[in-house]
């Protein structure tokens, strides 16, 4: 993967923020694609986003996937 499917995941996950579902879909979608360092990154570009958006944050703890994630320890 090129550096570009990492920029294009932040888009479009910034695109479906309105709904956690389609945010939700798209994040686990996304995060199975990326190289480790890339995930690694993702998880700290959520960590700020989720302090944006506290309504995808609660969705997201409720996620067996993303519940026990380090993304929560700072936000």
């Amino acid at each position: 993967m090129s550096r570009a499917f990492y920029n294009y995941t932040i888009t479009i996950l910034n695109k479906v923020s309105f709904d956690p579902e389609l945010f939700h879909k798209e994040l686990e979608k996304s995060y199975k694609a990326l190289l480790p360092h890339e995930k690694r990154e993702l998880e700290i570009w959520l960590q700020k986003f989720l302090l944006q958006k506290p309504r995808l944050k609660e969705y997201l703890k409720n996620s067996p996937v993303f519940s026990k994630q380090e993304i929560f320890k700072a936000s």
